[in-house]
């Protein structure tokens, strides 16, 4: 469930903050004075965030993060209301799996949208219309829809639900429900009959005047629907079972809820995910782009957004090699047999770009990085002395993709995972995968992620491999998670064929969740390539694989931190941590003299002029620089700068080496000067 808070910000002069902070910890040892000072060495503090005004936090459970989804931008962008309450109010969303009431409303939204539809427009065709995570949707074969027209069909839904109609199920036979479809010349409807294996068909009917094809569930009537509760949201085209060719349909997008309130809170939600897109910050911040002249899905990384890669892949080349990984490079190409040894070519196909001859063989562009890994393994032989053999590799991949399905860093063509694999024992499962689990730990936590959801996939029907190492490894993987402390769920069956795996989702500032950690035993792989080593009593035997990746890719996780932080990067991640900002060109000198001096000491800064000084604050908060550095005929005087800090306010004037100290001491605590 999501739950909203608004909350009043403190009235202490220096503390004209409100705060985000993880909800485990509390905030009531925080103190004004570390407005200018580090928080906390410990992990728990490195979520602390400083804002200006009152804010909300969405929560998707009683522990997650919370935000500041109106506040974090300065100037025009601020959407935050001034008259906030001073005390708490909650509102909370609940989820289909939490609430079956909300469940059936939303289904029968569904069908009180397409007797709506077919009601303002006689000659549409329904097809199928599911719930969905916040609504529903329905797709009609039908003319392009305009909003205008969306405003019709919510007026006739509107009409519907006030008539208080029953909900009715009947239960007929495969002839009967094929001829009522005939009858009413329904061709997409009989493609479904064709698709249903039960007997017998069940219908549910809107009182006498509209059925549809469906096993429930739904409310009793109309009535139980709060029509103030229900919004009609979009419009968008989609291939009829997603199949360029066949029809294009028109697909209308609704959310339901239980009550006005609810509704209220999930359009602000959704409006302060918008705002957070990572697509427009993006732009707006000079991050990246996608260059329609080089194709869809590749992405060019700018000056700004490259500077948080590089930071991103220092520390986790420096956490890798502290955790006894050795790190790899390896081609973009290979020939297409190696391809087929793997068994990409016979299952992943699809996904593969097309082969390319050269010099009479074949190549194929890499969609993984396993294949390159076990091949440095395959080098030389191997003892049981070696092991475990960790290996590590920020490669790039490229991927075949629908171009409607490409979506900003999330959906790309190419893209780096971070990847690594471990070659061990059997009776060192356990130890490696809790090693892994503690580097992902470390890893995101950097970056304030402490919410995690926790899924093992066991053996399914068909699989690769023993019972016997099967029933070790999954059990490895159970006492792993089980000496971390992590709760997780299991999903049955739920595996790939070659082993079972940990999947981590990271929640965001909104609550929601990001599959970006992996673990994966592969008994598949080894066999494949052959891979063997020499055991104590000089047989040869195979090494167990373990796949793992912790941030996924780096353009969907740059793209997730974007969005968590809103654009507004802690000072460390930053790409440009300070401006020096000249009150005159009288003051040029000496703030050239200052930004050489940060540069040395390795702070990214830059000087910026040929403004007035509000336009030069007012551009720096747009681009949401966290800390400015003004500089007046006062400075220049007593070799200081007066500091405003994005978070935290007017920190007042201070020497530069001072103002260079609080900055690295900030970096070095993942915390604010």
């Amino acid at each position: 469930m999501f739950v909203i808070h608004k909350m009043a910000s403190s009235s202490h002069p220096l503390f004209t903050s409100s705060l985000r902070f993880s909800t485990t910890h509390s905030p009531s040892s925080f103190s004004p004075s570390l407005l200018l000072n580090p928080i906390s060495k410990h992990p728990k503090f490195r979520s602390f965030y400083l804002f200006k005004k009152p804010h909300y936090r969405f929560l998707s459970s009683p522990a997650a993060v919370a935000v500041d989804p109106a506040t974090t931008v300065s100037g025009d962008d601020r959407k935050a209301s001034d008259d906030v309450p001073k005390e708490v109010e909650k509102v909370v969303l609940p989820t289909n799996e939490s609430s079956p009431a909300l469940l059936k409303i939303r289904h029968t939204c569904a069908h009180v949208m397409a007797m709506a539809v077919q009601k303002v427009f006689p000659d549409a065709k329904v097809t199928i219309g599911p719930w969905i995570e916040h609504g529903f949707y329905y797709d009609f074969d039908i003319e392009p829809l305009t909003d205008k027209d969306l405003k019709k069909i919510k007026k006739e839904m509107d009409r519907i639900i006030g008539r208080n109609l029953p909900l009715i199920r009947e239960e007929v036979t495969r002839d009967e429900a094929q001829k009522r479809i005939t009858a009413v010349n329904e061709p997409y409807k009989l493609e479904i009959l064709n698709g249903i294996k039960e007997e017998p068909i069940t219908i549910y009917h809107i009182g006498n005047e509209w059925w549809d094809l469906c096993a429930g569930p739904h409310v009793e009537t109309t009535g139980n629907i709060n029509r103030r509760a229900v919004q009609l949201e979009s419009v968008a085209g989609a291939y009829w079972r997603g199949d360029v060719n066949k029809p294009m349909l028109q697909r209308i997008y609704g959310t339901a809820w239980e009550n006005e309130e609810q509704l209220k809170a999930y359009l602000h939600f959704k409006e302060e995910a918008k705002r957070r897109d990572h697509r427009r910050l993006g732009e707006d911040l000079d991050l990246f782009s996608i260059q329609d002249d080089a194709g869809g899905g590749l992405v060019f990384w700018h000056p700004k957004g490259a500077l948080v890669r590089h930071i991103i892949e220092d520390l986790w080349k420096r956490i890798h090699s502290q955790c006894g990984y050795d790190l790899l490079y390896t081609p973009h190409v290979a020939k297409a047999d190696l391809w087929s040894i793997s068994g990409h070519l016979d299952f992943y196909r699809e996904n593969m770009y097309d082969q390319m001859k050269i010099e009479e063989e074949l190549y194929q562009l890499r969609p993984m990085n396993c294949p390159y890994h076990i091949l440095i393994y395959k080098r030389k032989p191997h003892s049981y002395r070696d092991f475990p053999i960790r290996v590590a590799e920020l490669g790039t991949v490229y991927r075949y993709e629908l171009s409607g399905s490409l979506h900003g860093l999330f959906r790309v063509r190419g893209f780096t995972q971070d990847d690594a694999h471990i070659f061990c024992l059997e009776d060192q499962i356990k130890d490696e995968i809790k090693g892994v689990l503690d580097l992902t730990e470390q890893m995101l936590l950097q970056f304030g992620f402490d919410k995690y959801e926790v899924n093992l996939s066991t053996k399914p029907e068909k699989a690769v491999g023993d019972d016997d190492i099967w029933v070790k490894a999954t059990g490895a993987l159970k006492n792993a998670l089980n000496d971390k402390g992590w709760a997780y769920e299991v999903d049955e069956g739920g595996g790939a064929f070659y082993g079972p795996k940990i999947d981590l989702k990271i929640e965001d500032a909104l609550g929601r969740k990001w599959q970006c950690s992996t673990i994966q035993v592969d008994f598949n792989l080894p066999q494949r390539f052959d891979i063997t080593y020499i055991d104590s009593n000089s047989e040869k035997k195979r090494p167990i694989m373990i796949h793992r990746a912790v941030l996924g890719s780096l353009e969907r996780f740059f793209g997730v931190l974007i969005e968590h932080y809103a654009g507004d990067f802690p000072l460390w991640l930053s790409p440009i941590q300070a401006r020096i900002l000249p009150v005159t060109d009288t003051q040029l000198e000496y703030c050239k003299d200052v930004t050489e001096k940060m540069k040395a000491s390795g702070i990214r800064v830059e000087l910026c002029t040929g403004e007035r000084l509000p336009k030069l604050i007012r551009n720096a908060e747009k681009q949401k620089i966290p800390l400015m550095a003004v500089v007046g005929p006062k400075e220049v005087e007593t070799e200081s700068v007066t500091v405003r800090s994005r978070f935290g306010g007017e920190l007042g004037t201070m020497g530069v080496d001072d103002f260079i100290r609080r900055i690295k001491d900030a970096v070095d605590n993942r915390t604010f000067v």
